[in-house]
């Protein structure tokens, strides 16, 4: 992709394309199910459908999310294994809303050897648990990028923090999602 500007290239723009999904989901508020977006180029979108031209730009945003269907929460990783896209969607990204715990109770949890009830019991009832809201963004290339934010309270701020390997098993499950 030599000579393109770097606003075209879709690998380039997909930690934007993470960031604009998590303020559209952050929109409606916490508590909400899994969503899951199709990636398709803004260009090829336009020509399917030309009376969006004045809501999209292609230099400024070369991906454009589309919200699909909503997800079951409890089966996800089913669900996922269910997904397969057509050619025309070049990547994919995943909103949930997810418990964040410190490290030394995730080694904890790790040490021990819970189901995965008693795992979810485990933090969500651990006094130093996080809400928190990830999104992570695949394109077909094998690129990712995960955008996390941590839900603020009285006794803590707000934070989000960027990073292609937040959710690697994830972002693996959503590139399964787009083999042919």
């Amino acid at each position: 992709m030599a000579g393109v500007p770097a606003s075209e290239k879709p690998t380039v723009a997909l930690p934007a394309v993470a960031r604009e999904v998590e303020q559209f989901v952050s929109a409606a508020g916490w508590n909400q199910p899994p969503q899951l977006f199709a990636l398709v180029p803004t260009t090829d979108l336009l020509a399917q459908q030309p009376e969006l031209a004045g809501q999209l730009d292609p230099l400024s945003s070369p991906l454009t999310p589309i919200a699909q269907d909503a997800l079951p929460s409890d089966q996800l990783d089913r669900a996922l294994a269910g997904i397969v896209w057509p050619e025309v969607v070049r990547g994919c990204a995943l909103a949930q809303e997810i418990v964040v715990l410190p490290p030394e109770a995730e080694e904890a949890l790790s040490e021990e050897e819970l189901d995965d009830e008693a795992a979810r019991r485990f933090a969500a009832e651990h006094p130093q648990r996080r809400e928190a809201r990830l999104v992570a963004a695949v394109l077909r290339d094998g690129s990712a990028a995960c955008v996390l934010r941590l839900r603020g309270s009285v006794e803590v701020p707000e934070e989000v923090v960027e990073h292609p390997e937040l959710a690697p098993n994830l972002t693996h499950a959503l590139l399964e999602t787009l083999k042919p």
